[in-house]
């Protein structure tokens, strides 16, 4: 079967909520600044130079996580995440996001005191929540934040934020700001917003920029390969389970069975269970 061929988006072709385009207009810190305190409402002092995806994996057992853009303030820690496409479980998701944002910053033998304030901020082009009907919310921003069920006046105080907004609900937007903001993220067209239109020019600045040109079209290379080992996997993994029902059919021996799916016999047969994953022939 002939491999599909993997299609990256063109340089020129770029916006500024692509993969790739983001993180590099945000290695500016203060255009970092200016989109965190805008969307945040807090004042950031001193912004680090930001850390573009960010690996965090504390333990080789854990699942780590790449975070789009994660800034260290003088006493607060912000993510900074922007989703183009419709995300499953996004609340579990600031959820482990946020446990690995604390275990990375809290030094061990620090105490828990010692935890800066912590925002987590989603920006979607698309309305991540609807209810269970299939209906959607359509806010155009959802704040989070750890209440009291018997008494909401009552916070829990651990100093923790998860702000997602919904840029296909600009409409809604209060904020004259954050609105033209988000009528940006939605259309691609910044308006007559200055932070917009400075984000716009940034946006085709870097286009002409030979070094981002250069490592683009190696995160392509990488995420192509990724896509072909995962299907490989896929396909073996499917293997792996035909070969075991036919085994329990009793019709063909393992020996054939081997021969017939172009996997080895110790992958699937009741003999040998050592081996689950395999890489494909």
């Amino acid at each position: 079967m002939t491999e599909s061929i993997f299609h990256p988006k063109p340089v020129d072709e770029l916006t500024f909520t692509d993969d790739g385009m983001f993180q590099a207009v945000l290695r500016d810190p203060n255009i970092c600044a200016e989109l965190v305190e805008r969307l945040l409402h807090i004042r950031v002092n001193h912004v680090e130079y930001p850390e573009l995806e960010k690996t965090i994996a504390p333990y080789y057992t854990t699942k780590g996580v790449r975070l789009d853009v994660y800034i260290k303030d003088t006493d607060q820690i912000i993510d900074v995440e922007l989703q183009s496409y419709p995300q499953e479980a996004l609340g579990k998701r600031t959820r482990y996001y946020q446990s690995m944002i604390d275990m990375d910053s809290l030094i061990k033998g620090h105490d828990y005191s010692e935890l800066k304030d912590s925002y987590i901020l989603f920006i979607c082009k698309h309305d991540p929540f609807k209810n269970e009907q299939g209906k959607l919310y359509g806010l155009s921003c959802y704040t989070f934040k750890n209440t009291c069920v018997e008494n909401q006046i009552v916070n829990l105080n651990d100093k923790s934020l998860r702000v997602i907004y919904n840029a296909s609900a600009y409409e809604k937007e209060k904020d004259e700001r954050i609105k033209s903001f988000l009528h940006f993220i939605h259309t691609n067209e910044p308006g007559k917003d200055d932070f917009s239109n400075k984000l716009s020019a940034l946006v085709e600045k870097i286009k002409d920029n030979e070094i981002f040109r250069r490592d683009y079209a190696a995160m392509n290379l990488h995420d192509r390969d990724l896509t072909r080992a995962a299907k490989r996997e896929g396909a073996a993994q499917n293997a792996i389970k035909n070969a075991k029902a036919l085994l329990a059919d009793g019709k063909y021996s393992a020996q054939k069975i081997s021969e017939l799916l172009n996997i080895p016999v110790e992958a699937f047969s009741k003999d040998n269970q050592l081996s689950e994953r395999i890489t494909p022939l």
